[in-house]
């Protein structure tokens, strides 16, 4: 299944986007719901909260009386801990228990107001913020019945815009008539998600693409840093770390709009084991492609085996090369972006390559003819990076 992390902050609209994706077909799962149901009347979530905070937080009827719940526990750093503590893993076993449930082909919605408070981003393989300007969702509170001191106290207590800005696969503007961040959800419905949940379920990439190389993007770092994310949770202890590697993390560098990373792995074996794991978070392995081209500096093919895999996601296209820790092509793809950074000719000189290559090859949707019309220079400028790298005492 596709699972799907739907937040942003209070008065955003973000209920409006989950009935819109419920509507279109998607699972949804409501955390404030079975926050709900971990502490009904009877639960053992409910008794653990009267014994933390007395039998004050209940109403006549013995149910929980959230109100004086949140007097308790607003303001209070450890009040909010305990609170957290007894009622987090009940969600948390419920939810999962739900997507559980959820059909092999479904696209899940976890709705999630603390999504990026609790760290949650790594756990799906898409996050959606709704998201609209603080005097919208001041007045919408108040219409609601908060007084608007209060809604400015709850704004000021989540999540800050930049907080949600770097877990965001799709920001959606919520600022405008309701019609117009309804056509948004139906755009990412009909065009990312579901063609997303097929490529993940069926182990397949998106379609190729014509190499074209468009401007540096300053939001590559930081769509190479989510993707890197959900990489190291997926691939766990496996992981030796993860990079940022070619011409992607080289700021300013125009390059093809594909994010390439590389997981360092301490072994083939261990490469081949992430298979499932990187398959089900997003990431299916590509069988046909086994290793670089090897160079004469290292000249035994053994030493450029790798495996490749790519992102399933039709909206953020991305590389992920994984390689054992200490050959020479591991490196190498640590090496050259940072020797592209510290020389301003080679840099020049190397986007040049890339633009002739590039035009060359631009109704071409193998990017094999591209990457092997690089190589003659490759074959010449990859000895002066490791000349460089001597000479300045780089380390990977």
């Amino acid at each position: 299944m596709l699972r799907v992390g739907l937040s942003g902050g209070i008065g955003s609209g973000k209920s409006t986007v989950a009935r819109r994706l419920v509507e279109r077909g998607a699972v949804l799962i409501d955390s404030d719901v079975l926050a709900r149901e971990v502490v009904q009347p009877g639960s053992p979530g409910l008794a653990e909260l009267v014994e933390r905070f007395g039998s004050e937080i209940l109403d006549t009827d013995g149910a929980l009386n959230r109100p004086a719940l949140a007097e308790k526990v607003f303001g209070d750093t450890a009040a909010r801990a305990d609170l957290n503590a007894i009622t987090h893993p009940k969600i948390r076993d419920l939810t999962a228990e739900r997507m559980a449930q959820a059909p092999a082909d479904a696209i899940v919605v976890h709705d999630v107001p603390l999504l990026v408070e609790v760290g949650y981003a790594p756990n799906y393989h898409l996050v959606i913020i709704v998201d609209a300007p603080e005097l919208d969702r001041v007045r919408r509170l108040v219409d609601r019945g908060l007084a608007e001191q209060d809604a400015r106290a709850r704004i000021a207590a989540q999540a800050t815009d930049e907080q949600r800005r770097e877990v965001a696969d799709v920001w959606l503007d919520n600022s405008g008539p309701v019609d117009d961040v309804l056509a948004q959800v139906d755009e990412l419905w009909q065009h990312r998600l579901v063609p997303f949940e097929e490529n993940v379920r069926l182990r397949q990439r998106p379609p190729k693409r014509a190499p074209k190389l468009v401007e540096s993007d300053p939001e590559w770092p930081r769509q190479a840093r989510r993707l890197i994310a959900r990489i190291e949770r997926a691939a766990g202890n496996e992981a030796v770390r993860v990079d940022h590697i070619g011409s992607t993390s080289v700021p300013g560098l125009p390059a093809k709009d594909i994010i390439d990373l590389q997981l360092t792995v301490r072994s083939l074996a261990d490469a081949d084991a992430l298979a499932d794991p990187l398959g089900e978070a997003g990431f299916p392995v590509l069988s046909d492609i086994r290793g670089d081209t090897p160079h004469s500096f290292a000249p035994d093919p053994a030493l450029w085996a790798k495996r490749v895999h790519v992102s399933a996601d039709p909206g953020r296209y991305a590389n992920l090369h994984v390689r054992v820790e200490g050959t020479p092509a591991w490196r190498l793809a640590l090496l050259f972006p940072a020797w592209l950074r510290a020389d301003e000719a080679i840099r020049d000189e190397y986007l040049n390559l890339k633009r002739e290559v590039a035009a060359r090859h631009a109704t071409d949707p193998s990017h094999d003819a591209y990457a092997e019309a690089k190589e003659p220079w490759m074959a010449e400028a990859l000895p002066k990076a490791l000349q460089w790298a001597d000479q300045t005492g780089w380390t990977p």
